[in-house]
């Protein structure tokens, strides 16, 4: 496990100011201290709680006024808070590593032009992965666009490394990219609380066409300019990379960063590894240091490297004497947990110690949607309406759709409605006949990345059906407002973006709202929506589900609520428990009889029309 205080000892604990704070926590503390004025992010998980701990901090920075908001998307939240850094203030943005893919565009664009105020894009970034579509390595997407970035292996390092940062970005004109691992964002450690700078800055945009436009006759003379910078970044004293065991002497080295290092540092000292090859601590995997990549293919025989989950600084350091990923040492996928790295260490060092075996698999029931879910309403309605369909789904909680097999595809965000228009075209190709295609996206994706796809599958003519599931929050990663929901970060009134008013201003023929939680009127508008695509006139049906999200408990309280139970005539068919998949309902095999778990049930009544026999029931006098 990882042992946090021990590997931060540079960092000086004050005792009397320090507070037990998750990773999140620590970089959301960091950007106040830093004296930040301008924070943009998008909610998604491991990255979700810094901008919340930012808001927490908030009351600190009234001397200088920060601006926070939860964007409609990455790109977007990418562009808002880079427009800040052009006018001399600090600015930072804050995503997953599968969101950089989103803000792609301005990121690369962005290392070219660069920067004036200090700019830190924190990437928090998924091995394993947990809760992501790719565990891919923004380091090596910071090599692919000429970005610096910082790898902590904790989350003192990661608050800390917020300050630095800002510096090398303000000194170079750079975005600067700050990556934490799920491991980093949701650990806990005692952080030091230091104050808040006081900025002072007042905006100031100095306009530089040449610059900020920035037209292909200046793009060579810009991207000859970052090469310096990362000359000069990679030159740096500071940068140099920290041995903590060893003393130069041996011709054995283990390099690693991030959580690996992490879990290096403690297996070195329960191995008694300290005296058999020296460890080194990459804080700035890319650009790696040119002092440092010299020293260690001149001075070491054996090169081991740990780093999830790509090869960046293996590339960097090219030297046939490596072991890493490229040579099958170091697997070539999932994190690098304390057990993986005992073996990898074990077998490198060739030491005289049995490999730890592997754990069993935990067992358990797989993830479902929490009881009550609106979502699972208009899967059982979708499912059952049209067995046969095709059911083209997205990111988020609902993903889970799969369970009850009304999900079929899950790409990445917004991509469901594309994806249901291309199976549309394609199956329209032969004779004109088409399945019924009913694409389900959430109200928060739908405003991240639907919109476009919406436009284009009116535009281009698809026979399709989409529904939204809008349960007003952005359920999955810790319910944050909607557009729809006209509240801000800091729960201060918004304006509101409704909806319906942007899927009747997209074109869209048909459209419909309903309440998921009554099944019989769902099915009946999603019959009228296939009538209506399959008709002369026909084209893209929309149909909005709209219930509130009961992870929210006041919600259940303004609801109305029902007590269920399950009569003797049960016939233990099993539907209200596989293909309605209800977390409070099981079902005794050998009984052949269904039963409610009162302490899990929410009592939304729904239940009720899913049973072919009528065994569910609404108890009277409830």
């Amino acid at each position: 496990m990882l042992d946090t205080n021990n590997i931060t000892k540079k960092i000086k604990m004050n005792k009397q100011n320090s507070k037990l704070l998750m990773g999140n926590e620590a970089m959301g503390r960091g950007l106040v201290e830093a004296g930040c004025r301008l924070i943009a992010a998008y909610p998604g998980t491991p990255s979700s709680e810094i901008l919340g701990a930012v808001v927490a901090n908030r009351d600190e920075t009234s001397h200088d006024p920060l601006h926070v908001e939860w964007s409609v998307n990455e790109k977007i939240a990418y562009e808002v808070a880079l427009a800040a850094s052009y006018t001399g203030k600090r600015a930072a943005v804050i995503m997953k590593q599968v969101g950089l893919n989103v803000a792609a565009d301005p990121f690369t664009r962005s290392t070219y032009i660069g920067t004036k105020g200090g700019f830190v894009v924190i990437v928090a970034d998924d091995p394993g992965p947990h809760s992501s579509q790719t565990e891919q390595d923004t380091r090596l997407f910071a090599l692919f666009a000429k970005a610096p970035v910082f790898d902590p292996a904790s989350p003192a390092e990661a608050g800390a490394m917020i300050e630095d940062a800002f510096r090398l970005s303000e000194q170079y004109e750079i975005p600067v990219i700050l990556r934490p691992t799920t491991r980093i964002c949701h650990s806990r450690q005692n952080i030091n609380i230091g104050s808040v700078k006081k900025d002072g800055a007042t905006a100031a945009f100095e306009k530089n066409p040449g610059r900020w436009v920035a037209t292909p006759a200046f793009l060579t003379g810009l991207h000859n300019d970052l090469n310096t910078k990362l000359v000069n970044i990679a030159g740096r004293k500071e940068s140099y990379p920290i041995r903590h065991y060893g003393d130069g002497s041996s011709k054995t080295c283990v390099i690693a960063s991030g959580m690996a290092f992490a879990n290096s540092f403690d297996l070195f000292e329960e191995l008694e590894l300290t005296e058999k090859a020296d460890l080194f601590q990459v804080q700035l995997p890319f650009p790696l240091n040119s002092s440092f990549i010299n020293n260690i293919n001149e001075q070491y025989e054996k090169i081991l490297i740990l780093e999830e989950t790509y090869s960046v600084i293996e590339m960097q350091l090219a030297n046939r004497s490596i072991q890493g990923r490229s040579d099958k040492t170091v697997p070539g996928c999932g994190e690098l947990t304390p057990d993986v790295i005992h073996d990898i260490l074990v077998q490198f060092l060739k030491l005289d110690i049995a490999a730890e075996p592997s754990p069993p698999p935990a067992r358990g029931r797989r993830p479902s949607l929490c009881p009550g879910c609106p979502h699972r309403a208009s899967f059982f309605a979708i499912k059952k309406t049209f067995p046969k369909g095709i059911f083209p789904s997205d990111i988020g909680c609902y993903t889970l759709g799969v369970n009850l097999g009304a999900v079929d595809t899950c790409h990445c965000m917004g991509a469901c409605i594309s994806q249901g228009a291309g199976f549309y075209h394609s199956y329209a190709q032969d004779n004109g006949n088409f399945p019924t295609i009913v694409v389900t996206i959430g109200d928060s994706t739908f405003f991240h990345a639907g919109i476009p796809a919406l436009i284009n599958a009116v535009t281009q003519k698809a026979r399709i059906i989409i529904t939204i599931l809008d349960n007003s929050t952005t359920a999955m990663t810790g319910q944050q407002p909607t557009p729809q929901s006209g509240v801000l970060v800091d729960g201060q009134p918004g304006n509101q973006v409704f909806i319906p008013h942007i899927v009747q201003a997209c074109g869209v023929g048909f459209f419909k709202k309903c309440d998921p939680y009554d099944i019989n009127n769902t099915r009946k508008l999603l019959k009228e929506a296939d009538s209506y695509i399959r008709s002369d006139y026909g084209g893209v049906a929309v149909i909005l589900a709209k219930h509130h999200c009961l992870m929210d408990k006041s919600n259940t309280i303004q609801q109305p609520r029902f007590r269920m139970e399950i009569s003797d005539d049960c016939i233990g068919c099993g539907i209200c428990t596989t293909q309605f998949e209800c977390p409070a309902i099981s079902l005794d095999e050998e009984e052949k009889q269904a039963w409610i778990d009162q302490d899990l049930c929410c009592e939304c009544g729904v239940c009720d029309v899913v049973c072919p026999t009528g065994s569910i029931k609404k108890v009277e006098g409830n």
